[in-house]
């Protein structure tokens, strides 16, 4: 009884925080974040149907999303041309029954072979369908794609989802339908199958079961998924276009996924809110954004392979024992990580200064010396001097050898709060 209170609770809870986080949030950025948060969500848990559930890797998880986004789009303005009265939460049905059956046709084809071949296919299938968005005029719109108005549906209970916060409310419906709903599946004999596929195929098929069949089940059912969050990406943004179906979309949902941690069902959902909220707030600071994501991408990658929420995970195991002993225990663990991250810090801005001059100089180098780091007006460098040169070679190798040296002292506290948790649990 205990456990199905918790489980409920946790859905429960879930709601009520999507249903005011307007209110926490109210400016129209926000917003406007938070639906694109709520989409990658949906988006980023279908790829881990595949990638963390079943152990497919896919370079081409967009096409779905994508082919799904223009379906909404042609779907909404036959509906608005041809006056039948449709109204916009359940267009989003559509975008899932597109995603389904896409997933259908190209996954007969791609998950009869699993593995590196399998991505290969994947990756041809993607290639194909992008080119495919430049010739097929009709369909894709070319190059300007195919626009929606989404006010030009029927009214549902007076709304007619101008406003952002409309269309915010209409996505946290879906995306936690769709969240509950894959937490399901992986609760059910298909969701284990897939995990015996993901973890060795020979054994599933010595007992009886056809590998390839189950790969395809999940590769349809993600697809939908997938389906899902392109269709309400098309009614978000009242657009539809060839970037849906290309590889930066396919790599920023396989960013999300890893960077997350595929081997947790709520890593690719702490994934999705990181990768979109660097994604919007790191181009305000620099234009080589991207170059950061890449090496942060690659340090989760080498540091921390189970991602995000594997390093929460690793950190639940402490929460044992009364509470005031866990709260003692936390507290000196986390002491050592604020003891470790002065200096980590310190390295990191040096490493940014010198990342920034060099691409002042080699980019930007007509436009004068003076340069506004991390596009501060008030935080100008002279990157003709030396001074700055100097202070962020020291300031990235001194703050590197201070940072080692704190390793032991972390290490210790580790050691320490694992022994007492150990001892708590007896």
């Amino acid at each position: 009884m205990s456990s199905a209170v918790k489980s409920y609770g946790v859905w429960i809870l879930a709601a009520i925080l999507l249903l005011i986080l307007p209110y926490i949030f109210p400016a129209g950025a926000s917003i406007t974040t938070m639906c694109l948060i709520g989409i990658m969500v949906i988006f980023a848990l279908s790829y881990n149907m595949l990638l963390g559930q079943t152990g497919m890797l896919s370079f081409g998880h967009a096409v779905y999303y994508g082919l799904a986004a223009f379906v909404t789009s042609h779907m909404i303005n036959w509906a608005a041309k041809s006056g039948v009265p449709l109204p916009l939460p359940l267009i989003p049905v559509f975008g899932a029954a597109a995603g389904l059956f896409f997933g259908i046709v190209f996954g007969s084809v791609s998950t009869k072979r699993g593995g590196t071949a399998f991505a290969m296919i994947s990756l041809g299938l993607a290639e194909l369908v992008y080119s495919s968005s430049l010739i097929l005029r009709s369909f894709f719109g070319g190059e300007e794609g195919i626009s929606a108005d989404r006010t030009k549906l029927i009214r549902l209970f007076g709304y007619n989802f101008g406003p952002q916060i409309q269309v915010y409310y209409l996505i946290a419906f879906w995306t936690l339908l769709c969240v509950i709903l894959m937490y399901a599946i992986t609760r059910t004999p298909l969701g284990r199958m897939c995990n015996a596929v993901r973890e060795n195929p020979e054994r599933v098929e010595f007992v009886g079961y056809n590998p390839q069949f189950v790969r395809f089940i999940a590769f349809s059912l993600a697809g939908l998924f997938a389906g899902v969050a392109g269709s309400l990406a098309a009614i978000n943004i009242e657009l539809a276009q060839a970037s849906f179906v290309g590889a930066a979309q396919s790599g920023a949902v396989l960013l999300a996924a890893y960077i997350g941690g595929v081997a947790f069902f709520v890593g690719p959902v702490l994934g999705a809110i990181l990768v979109t909220l660097l994604s919007i707030k790191l181009s305000d600071f620099s234009e080589i954004w991207v170059l950061y994501f890449g090496i942060f991408f690659i340090t989760i990658i080498l540091f921390a392979p189970y991602g995000l929420s594997g390093l929460l995970m690793m950190h639940a195991q402490f929460w044992r024992g009364p509470f005031g002993s866990k709260i003692t225990r936390l507290g000196k663990l986390f002491g050592a990580y604020v003891v470790a991250l002065i200096p980590a810090l310190v390295m990191i801005f040096g490493a940014i200064l010198l990342i920034e001059m060099i691409h002042h100089v080699a980019q930007k180098g007509a436009e004068g010396a003076n340069m506004h780091f991390l596009r501060r007006n008030y935080l100008t460098v002279n990157t003709h001097t030396v001074l700055p040169w100097v202070g962020g070679v020291i300031a990235m190798i001194g703050g590197f050898f201070a940072f080692r040296f704190t390793w032991p002292t972390v290490a210790n506290a580790w050691h320490n709060a694992l022994v007492d948790a150990q001892r708590s649990g007896k």
